[in-house]
């Protein structure tokens, strides 16, 4: 009598393969687990630590003017003028004047000195400095002002020096430049029109009054244009030349060269009466003023500022791709 074969039963979660598997499965699991826990707080540590020197360092450089001041006592006061002076730019009126109104609000300033290295740029950020420079001087006859001239002064530069009590400058000094003129990094300044022709390229422009197209690189230049434009730079170079002689006064010489645009050395800016003597700021605060304590009223860029402004651009162009996108 043959014996019935029971059927085997199937390989079960129970089986001694099975639950060594999924130990090991488990133990897997958890070792990677833990691994990017790890991987987590390292990061959050590393963020927070960066995050720790950052304000550390932000709180080293952006020291209020008042703590300054008041923990060295009496001192001269040092702006800085440098680049191109631009509302763009760090050289800003914006800056530089509320830089000035804490020099001149200050009860330790015994004087300020503006040390300018700029080859110029915008005549309107340039005339407001002038303007609060003097209206300030007026307002505390007590504290002078002294430019001092490094590389150079020149253009919107020297426009700026010009309001001061007196101008120092190195002796190779780059001073002068009073004059105007249309900037050449601009379209408007190149004109393309025979190139145009040679190339078979047609002009489409339509404009609603018949100087709205005033200067277009793309259109022959018209006479009428040529005047108007030479008239405005006149006027704004007389605005320039009126600034320099209220504020040098009988010290310029009589020589129509120094409103030509020309430009001179600090020696040369001497003898026409553009500087009063050579010097550099050291020399202003510890032989002119007499208090060699300087103190930087300078308007730095709070690059904490800059940042969340950049990110928040950036934030929010990625909300308009995202709103954007085809559904």
């Amino acid at each position: 009598m043959e014996q019935s074969k029971q059927p085997q039963p199937p390989a079960s979660e129970n089986t001694p393969q099975s639950w060594e598997r999924d130990i090991i499965n488990r133990l897997a699991f958890a070792s990677l687990n833990e691994q990017r826990r790890t991987r987590r707080w390292g990061i959050f540590f590393k963020i927070l630590g960066f995050g720790y020197l950052f304000l550390l360092l932000f709180l080293l450089f952006s020291g209020e003017w008042g703590e300054l001041e008041s923990s060295v006592g009496k001192h001269t006061a040092l702006i800085e003028v440098q680049g191109v002076i631009d509302e763009n730019a760090q050289a800003n009126a914006d800056s530089i004047i509320t830089a000035l109104r804490a020099a001149f609000r200050s009860e330790n300033t015994a004087a300020v000195i503006m040390r300018i290295n700029s080859p110029g740029g915008s005549p309107v950020q340039a005339g407001y400095v002038y303007d609060e420079i003097r209206r300030l001087r007026q307002q505390h006859p007590g504290i002078p002002l002294y430019a001092v001239i490094s590389d150079m002064g020149a253009s919107g530069g020297y426009y700026i020096a010009a309001a001061a009590d007196s101008i120092y400058a190195d002796k190779a000094s780059i001073v002068g430049s009073i004059g105007v003129t249309m900037s050449p990094f601009s379209m408007s300044s190149f004109g393309f029109t025979e190139a145009m022709k040679k190339l078979g390229i047609q002009r489409r422009l339509l404009t609603s009054g018949e100087s709205k197209s005033l200067l277009d690189p793309f259109s022959p230049l018209k006479p009428t244009e040529t005047k108007h434009i030479k008239k405005m730079l006149d006027n704004i170079h007389n605005q320039f030349i009126n600034a320099v002689r209220t504020g040098r006064g009988d010290r310029l010489q009589n020589d129509p060269a120094i409103f030509s645009g020309l430009i001179w050395t600090g020696e040369e800016g001497v003898a026409l009466g553009l500087v009063d003597a050579l010097g550099s700021t050291s020399y202003v605060a510890r032989e002119v003023i007499g208090v060699e304590e300087i103190v930087d009223y300078t308007l730095r860029p709070n690059y904490l500022d800059r940042f969340a402004e950049r990110l928040g651009v950036a934030l929010g162009k990625g909300i308009i791709s995202v709103v954007n996108l085809p559904h």
